[in-house]
């Protein structure tokens, strides 16, 4: 195997690891676009179409809260996936995952309201964003380890930021679908048929990301690794060799990545409601600041990504943290002057904080486990901080407005995560480091 990579020309390598990040990041966007097609529907119409007689705040916190249900159904599409993926590969995980919310995303797009089917209607979104959670939860993993191991060495960090940029680039894609809609569309029509669209687009975008996955290969990394544990001892399952042996990095990985999915989360579903209800802005204006921000949300992810090749993985997570906490403080009073220019400052600069602190993170998780357990690790570590920070964040957020009235209490809540995703970052023992404990420089 050995020298079958060595004979491989150069140009073939780069191509081939050129091809893995592509394939990676076109099909993260697309899966993502469908998570959050979902995200921005929660806030603006899907307490009226499936919960139509609870009170506003009510059928927001019960739209919200089928938003959960995709998070919590993530670890279980990532332990499962995770399994595959180490043990048959990480190619088929990636088309399996693809299809899985391609299916949901369709489904919910041509599914009957309340008003069509009565209780089933709930029943069967819930049910439909579970599926839509199971897909998107062995999906991160899978690209992140496609895009790393085929990576040429010295640079794993920028390729692996590839499917950490598809989660913005799905972002934009999905509220440069809902702008015209929201700004063109009456609201009636919009909450009768109009926000079924960018569901029912899905199919389209899902062929062309499939088009693309089955052209991609498996690293010479992770056959290597396959062809070594043929010795004829039977294998412990990855999952339980990683709750076993390594359960300490997984916790500290997960909370590494608490702040970022929260704070995004709520920054791109809960303050597309908080500022339509508190501010008094339209759906079009709101959606125009997300789409403004997302640019150098992928900025910061690429920057980052590529700092963190040479500065160390670590380094460049701790000061992205330190500067998330900073972000966090101040993002609500900059968006509470209701002033446009003001808000838009305030949404690219936590955008831009949230990509550093995210572009090394593909990397980071993929050197954290062996290559025989890698899916398995990466992926719980990642859901684990995904379910305790994006899946309960808008409904978090919701609830403290509503308790307190002022949103110094959501900048609490902001803060407090931010603070537990710095401590573990500190805490967790990286590959390539001394310690534990950051340098003097780190910090600076």
């Amino acid at each position: 195997m050995t020298a079958t990579m060595t004979a491989t020309p150069p140009q073939v390598l780069h191509r081939k690891a050129r091809k893995a990040a592509l394939g990676s990041f076109v099909g993260t966007a697309i899966e993502w676009y469908d998570f959050f097609i979902y995200g921005t529907a929660a806030a603006l119409v899907l307490g009226h179409q499936f919960f139509p007689n609870s009170s506003d705040l009510a059928g927001t916190l019960a739209s919200f809260a089928t938003l959960a249900v995709g998070f919590i159904a993530r670890p279980i599409g990532g332990v499962v996936m995770g399994h595959f993926g180490d043990r048959v590969g990480r190619k088929s995980m990636l088309v399996i995952s693809l299809l899985l919310m391609g299916f949901a995303t369709v489904g919910i797009g041509v599914l009957p309201n309340y008003d069509a089917i009565g209780v089933f209607a709930p029943i069967l979104l819930v049910t439909l964003r579970f599926i839509q959670g199971l897909g998107v939860g062995g999906e991160w993993g899978g690209a992140v380890l496609v895009a790393t191991e085929n990576a040429p060495e010295g640079r794993k960090g920028l390729y692996g930021a590839a499917p950490q940029i598809g989660v913005p680039a799905g972002v934009l894609v999905a509220n440069l679908v809902y702008l015209p809609l929201t700004a063109f569309m009456s609201d009636e029509t919009f909450k009768a048929w109009g926000w079924r669209i960018p569901f029912l687009l899905s199919a389209v975008l899902v062929l062309v990301a499939m088009w693309i996955r089955l052209g991609l290969e498996e690293s010479s990394e992770f056959k290597e690794s396959k062809d070594s544990k043929d010795d004829g001892k039977p294998d412990k399952l990855p999952i339980v060799e990683v709750l076993t042996k390594h359960w300490k990095t997984v916790l500290l990985a997960g909370g590494t990545f608490i702040a970022t999915n929260g704070i995004a989360y709520a920054y791109m579903v809960y303050v597309l409601k908080y500022g339509e209800s508190e501010l008094g802005f339209s759906k079009t204006t709101m959606l125009f600041l997300l789409i403004s921000s997302c640019p150098f949300w992928m900025a910061g992810m690429a920057f980052s990504a590529w700092k963190s090749d040479t500065l160390g993985r670590r380094t460049v997570y701790v000061r992205s943290s330190i500067a998330l906490v900073i972000a966090a403080a101040v993002f609500f009073p900059l968006m509470d002057t209701a002033v446009l220019p003001v808000m838009v400052v305030a949404m690219i600069a936590l955008g831009f904080t949230l990509g550093c602190c995210a572009g090394p993170q593909s990397a980071l998780f993929a050197e954290l486990f062996p290559p025989a357990i890698r899916y398995s690790g990466a992926s719980l570590g990642y859901q684990i901080g995904a379910i305790l920070g994006g899946g309960l964040a808008p409904i978090i957020a919701t609830a403290l407005y509503a308790s307190f009235e002022t949103s110094l209490a959501i900048t609490g809540y902001f803060v407090l995560i931010a603070l537990i995703s710095l401590a573990s970052i500190l805490l967790l023992k990286v590959p390539g480091t001394q310690s534990s404990r950051p340098s003097p420089q780190e910090v600076v």
